[in-house]
This record gives structure tokens, sequence and C-alpha cells, in this order.
């Protein structure tokens, strides 16, 4: 199993970075590489099974299954079950949590995959820079201004 990681502090509390991050279905208002979200057969996005249908910024479909939601941890964990990764199994968990010295929040995102050895240093680029990092830079700045 691979994985990619990546991590930002964020200029606002955990509460209120885990109020807009906790919406299964809230990618969109602070993702920029995703269009649109949907969730599937009029689930909640906040009940563990529901599968999200995300359309990215260019063009291509990737659906996930909530597997966790940890409000006391305010964390969630989700599995990609279709989209264009070479992958054999993803799984991928986004996690908020106090800096109690500044107020701030510390918010990490990460995935655990299986995958042929050789496309691993391109999906942890994909993973770690162009889907997290890039995400979690789009949160500071929803909050920085």
């Amino acid at each position: 199993m691979a994985r990619s990681y990546a991590s930002a502090v964020v200029p606002a509390t955990a509460d209120q970075v885990w109020e807009l991050v906790r919406d299964f279905n809230g990618l969109p208002r602070w993702h920029p590489a995703i269009r649109t979200s949907e969730v599937e057969g009029g689930a909640s996005p906040a009940e563990v099974g529901a599968v999200r249908r995300l359309t990215l910024a260019d063009g291509g479909v990737v659906r996930e299954r909530l597997v966790v939601l940890d409000d006391a941890a305010r964390a969630y964990t989700y599995d990609i079950t279709e989209g264009p990764f070479p992958v054999r199994s993803y799984r991928s968990t986004i996690r908020v949590l106090p800096i109690t010295a500044t107020g701030q929040a510390f918010v990490e995102w990460y995935s655990d995959y299986d995958a042929d050895a050789g496309d691993e240093p391109n999906l942890d680029e994909v993973f770690a820079t162009g889907v997290f990092g890039t995400g979690l830079k789009a949160l500071g700045d929803h909050y920085a201004g």
C-alpha cells in the first residue's frame, strides 16, 4: 500500500473549518478542482454509505463512498469506487485538529491505496499535490480573506 499525504494550517478555528469540511457533498464550495458534487440515491451526505458523484474541473468523474464520519475526531473517511486513477483500492481521510497555541486549525488529508509500483510516483503527485495540496490551499484562502 502506498500513502499520499498533505497538511496545512488554516486561519480559522477547528470548529469553523470542520463545519465546512464535514459536508460530504460540499467540496465544490471550497475545492477548485471540483465542479459539482451530487449525493446519489437521495442519501444524506452525513449518512455512512452515502455515495457522492464528483465532476472534476476537467470533466472527469469520481464516485466516492463515505465509510466513517466522526464528529468527535472531526474526520471522515471515504473510498473511491470509480474514477480515472489506476488504483485497485483507495481509502482517504480528512481530519481537522485544533492548534491550541494559536486557535487555528491543522488539517491533514491523506490516502492509502493499492497500485502498481510504477504508477505510485505519479499517483502520489496527483493525490498529495493536485488533490490534497490544492484543496488545503484553497481551504486556507477561503478563511484568509
